[in-house]
C-alpha cells in the first residue's frame, strides 16, 4: 500500500502562561512512501517523528494537508476503518489476558462482514504466532514472557487483522542491546515476508541504516531529506543531516574557499573545484581521512586507540567544532603513538562544504 503525505500540518495550542504561542510539530510535510516499503522516520527528540505516526493512524487530526492509502483518501476515517496495525512502545499488552487472548483482540472486535468465524480466528492467531517465533507461548501471560516475547506479541496482534499498513513507534527503546540488534533484524524479516508498507519511528540512526528501504530525517517538524540509507550518507543535505548520521559522527571544521582550495586553518588541504570563495563549514567523514607524513592537514595527536580492525586515531585542531577529531583507518596503518602532531590526506566522496549561514551543503 502506496502512502502519500500531502503538505500535511499538525500544530498544537500553546499551553504555558507566559507563551501561548501555538506549536507546530509537524511543518508541511510531503512525501510518498512506495508500496511494501520498510521506511524509518529518523531524527532527535521533539522532531515531529510520533505525531505523524499518530497523524498516519488517525490517533491526531492533522491541522491541514491530507493523507492517502493507495487511492484512497482517509485523512478523515477514524483510526479502525484505516485498516493500520499500531505497535507502540511501550508493547500496550493486556496484562490479564494470555498471549493468544492478546492477539486474538483485535479480531473479536471487528463488526459485520468484517469479523471472522471463530475457526479463522484461531487459524491466524496461530498463524501470526509462527510468523513471530511465539507460536509455543500462546497460553502465557505477559509478565511471564521476556521485553523480546513481550514485543513479538505486539507485532503479532498488529499483523493478525492482516493491516494495510504497519506503523512502530520507537518498538526496540525497551530493549537491551543485544536484544534490540536480534529484534530489529525479526521486525525487517516479518516485514520482507509479508511486504506490508511498514512506517518505522526511531531516533536511533543505527536502526534506520542497518533495516530500512529508506529514511526520512526530520528535524522541528520539517522534512530535511529522504532517500535510501547509503545515499542519504553519502549525499547529506544540509549540515544538520551530514551530523546526525554517521557513527562515529562526521568531524565539522570551519574553513573558508579561497582559489578552489579548501583552507583549515593556513592549510590548503583539499581541492574543490567550481566552488566560489566563501567562509563554509567542511565536514570530513571518519573513514575520510588519510595518515600521511606529507598529509596537507596537520593536526594535534592526542591518543590512538586499537579497535581490533580499525585504528581511531584521537586528535585536535583549532578550527574544529568539536574538542577532538576522530579519524578512523586500517590496522595495518603504522602509527606512530609517541608523536605530538599527525597529519592527514583527506579522501574524495568524504568531504562536505556547507554555507556558512544556511547550511545548505555546496559540494
Amino acid at each position: 500500500m502506496k502512502i502519500v503525505l500531502q503538505n500535511l500540518t499538525k500544530t498544537f495550542p500553546g499551553r504555558g502562561r507566559k507563551d501561548r504561542n501555538d506549536v507546530t510539530a509537524v511543518d508541511d510535510l510531503s512525501c510518498e512512501i512506495p508500496d511494501g516499503e520498510l521506511i524509518a522516520l529518523l531524527g532527535p527528540s521533539g522532531c515531529g517523528k510520533s505525531t505523524t505516526l499518530n497523524l498516519l493512524c488517525g490517533l491526531e487530526k492533522p491541522t491541514s494537508g491530507r493523507i492517502f492509502f493507495g487511492e484512497d483518501d482517509i485523512t478523515d476515517l477514524p483510526p479502525e476503518l484505516r485498516g493500520v496495525g499500531m505497535v507502540f512502545q511501550n508493547y500496550a499488552l493486556y496484562p490479564h489476558m494470555t498471549v493468544r487472548q492478546n492477539i486474538l483482540f483485535p479480531l473479536e472486535n471487528l463488526k459485520g462482514k468484517d469479523r471472522p468465524s471463530k475457526e479463522e480466528m484461531q487459524t491466524r492467531a496461530e498463524e501470526t504466532a509462527r510468523l513471530v517465533q511465539i507460536e509455543d507461548l500462546m497460553d502465557r501471560k505477559p509478565k511471564e514472557l521476556s521485553g523480546g516475547q513481550q514485543q513479538r506479541v505486539a507485532i503479532a496482534r498488529a499483523l493478525v487483522k492482516m493491516p494495510r499498513v504497519l506503523l512502530l513507534d520507537e518498538p526496540l527503546s525497551n530493549l537491551d542491546a543485544r536484544l534490540r540488534l536480534q529484534t530489529r533484524e525479526e521486525i525487517r524479516k516479518i516485514q520482507k515476508k509479508t511486504g506490508i508498507t511498514t512506517v518505522f519511528v526511531t531516533h536511533d540512526q543505527d536502526e534506520a541504516m542497518s533495516i530500512s528501504d529508506r529514511i526520512a530525517v526530520m528535524r522541528l517538524g520539517e522534512l530535511m531529506q529522504m532517500g535510501k540509507p547509503q545515499e542519504v550518507y553519502d549525499n547529506p543535505a544540509n549540515l544538520f543531516v551530514a551530523k546526525f548520521l554517521g557513527t562515529p559522527p562526521i568531524n565539522v571544521f570551519e574553513g573558508r574557499v579561497r582559489d578552489e582550495q579548501l583552507y583549515i586553518g593556513d592549510e590548503a588541504v583539499f581541492s574543490v573545484k567550481g566552488t566560489a570563495d566563501q567562509e563554509v563549514w567542511a565536514g570530513v567523514r571518519p573513514e575520510g581521512f588519510i595518515l600521511r607524513e606529507d598529509g596537507p592537514l596537520s593536526c594535534e595527536l592526542n591518543r590512538v586507540e586499537i579497535m581490533g580492525r580499525d585504528i581511531s586515531i584521537i586528535a585536535g585542531h583549532k578550527a574544529c567544532m568539536a574538542q577532538t577529531i576522530r579519524a578512523i583507518i586500517g590496522a595495518d596503518t603504522g602509527v606512530n603513538t609517541a608523536a605530538s602532531q599527525v597529519r592527514f590526506a583527506l579522501k574524495a566522496g568524504k568531504v562536505f562544504l556547507f554555507r556558512k549561514e544556511t547550511e545548505e551543503r555546496i559540494f
